[in-house]
């Protein structure tokens, strides 16, 4: 059972239509005092204000503003509706908790007719904030009143979180799981599902190399850093790496890309066919395999040596790959734009035009530190875009992310979408259903301990393609998705995560939310 359904003090989380219900109309014997907010991080001025509204009345109710409409700093609420809901009703002195379905209290207001509104110290100055007299003359309206709470200490939610963050991934993941009536089961059995789903990967390959060294020191006469050699690894990386996922995981997966006339051609070829992926290569003859080489000293990156030619690919090239893309009958076709040639707003249209109607479409575009736009893929089914690349493709650089999130959304007008946010896990953005009001949710990381960063959006681009494909459910699409690039952070290189590690940390995880469940007495 779920983190909510267990919880002993759920009894006291209303929806407004109930708690009306309960309080009665005015007049009534038992004074009612209501209190709102978005209570992010419950904190001691908090507890001092609730006590404060609590001594005013018999009856202290409180309501939390519901997360769509939370938009005070970036990454806001930093906890959900639901755990906020909870965490506020643990509290002997809050009586009651709402979660209001709209921007501003008012409505709610008018519904339960509290005889007292308690407003925090800092709404009250010598000039009335406007929405705040809104409030003020509601309450008037039908005889109550606006008190406001002793403010001799002031603390702020969003300067605590930025200080600190809690860790509360397993809390968030449990209540989305309890709202989806999703178990680890469902997530597990997903995993047995991938096998045989055929998809059709399009997109750049590229080789990264960890060139490892250790210090000797600086020239004395140039400010030239001087290594010693050890040894290089080579990995397949790019779009090769989203294949190898794809393959490791069960699928039968085909892959169309561009490989240079050298000697990374036939590495990148014997890896991916030991993956047991099947590579449809076109060889150029006038530019190299894209080789990205890190040097490396102590764990730290100390220079990244770039080979490649971004020159977009010649019309007979284009021309094959879209016939690839056309003849080959699969589940999916994933692109994974990296903008080395494949990609361009000339190739594009073409090679969206050969995706076969029945299969799902799903595109990444990686910028780093090349042009390139995940507008392009507009109408597509998903789309992983990260922060920065959502904030080029919009040319926003101030909004907050759930803004920002939405915006892109739609005008990508895509079925789903995944913004990742590196650290700080993902947003995702579904289209809204009437009464449902989670048309996004957030996922913190999954990662316990990060070693190297590069690579976890392929994991998640993979994962989250087969999870779609095989439940037709975003939010396990996503939570798989999430698990797979928190696993490829904990390893160096580019290594495909398999579903046995999957599953062995979802049998963690299961394990430690069994403690974080208090059982009904």
């Amino acid at each position: 059972m779920s983190l909510k359904e267990n919880f002993v003090y759920n009894h006291k989380i209303k929806t407004v239509e109930a708690l009306q219900e309960i309080i009665g109309s005015i007049p009534r014997q038992k004074k009612v005092i209501m209190c709102h907010g978005t209570f992010d991080i419950v904190h001691p001025g908090h507890v001092r204000h609730l006590l404060y509204a609590k001594s005013c009345a018999d009856i202290l109710v409180v309501s939390i503003t519901e997360d769509k409409y939370v938009s005070k700093a970036a990454l806001r609420p930093y906890v959900p509706e639901d755990l906020r809901s909870i965490n506020l009703a643990t509290f002997e002195m809050v009586d009651y908790v709402i979660i209001d379905r709209h921007a501003t209290p008012i409505d709610t207001l008018k519904k339960l007719k509290p005889d007292f509104f308690c407003k925090g110290y800092d709404y009250f100055t010598t000039e009335v904030n406007p929405k705040t007299q809104e409030e003020i003359d509601i309450v008037d309206s039908y005889g109550g009143e606006v008190i406001f709470s002793p403010g001799d200490i002031v603390y702020s939610s969003s300067k605590l979180i930025e200080m600190h963050p809690p860790d509360i991934a397993i809390e968030k993941l449990m209540l989305l799981m309890a709202a989806e009536k999703l178990s680890f089961s469902d997530l597990k059995n997903a995993l047995e599902k991938f096998k045989g789903l055929k998809v059709h990967v399009v997109g750049d390959t590229i080789v990264d190399s960890l060139t490892q060294c250790t210090m000797i020191g600086g020239m004395a006469k140039t400010p030239t850093m001087s290594v010693k050699y050890q040894y290089r690894e080579d990995f397949t990386g790019g779009a090769a790496i989203v294949a190898k996922h794809l393959s490791v995981a069960g699928a039968e997966v085909i892959f169309s890309t561009v490989l240079g006339d050298d000697p990374f051609q036939q590495l990148v070829l014997n890896d991916l066919t030991n993956a047991g992926v099947k590579c449809l290569p076109l060889i150029d003859k006038k530019a190299p395999t894209t080789h990205k080489n890190a040097i490396v000293v102590n764990g730290y990156r100390l220079l990244k040596i770039d080979t490649v030619e971004n020159r977009t690919i010649s019309q007979k090239f284009l021309k094959k790959l879209t016939m690839q893309i056309q003849s080959t009958p699969v589940d999916a076709v994933v692109f994974s734009d990296f903008r080395h040639g494949i990609f361009d707003r000339k190739t594009v249209p073409a090679l969206i035009a050969s995706i076969p109607k029945q299969a799902l479409k799903i595109a990444d575009s990686q910028l780093a530190s090349r042009w390139g736009n995940i507008l392009d893929f507009k109408g597509f089914d998903l789309i992983t875009p990260n922060e920065k690349e959502a904030r080029f493709a919009l040319g926003d650089q101030d909004s907050v992310i759930r803004p920002l999130a939405s915006e892109l959304y739609r005008r990508a007008e895509c079925q789903f979408m995944i913004l990742k946010m590196g650290d700080r896990g993902m947003m995702v953005i579904r289209e809204e259903v009437k009464d449902d009001p989670r048309s996004f949710f957030n996922l913190d990381s999954f990662s316990e301990k990060v070693l190297d960063p590069v690579g976890a959006g392929d994991a998640l681009l993979a994962y989250a393609t087969l999870g779609l494909l095989a439940t037709k459910n975003i939010e396990i699409a996503a939570i798989l998705g999430g698990l797979a690039a928190a696993l490829e952070c904990e390893k160096e290189g580019n290594v495909p995560v398999s579903p046995e590690h999957i599953l062995t940390r979802l049998d963690r995880m299961e394990k430690w939310s069994e403690y974080q469940v208090v059982p009904k007495k």
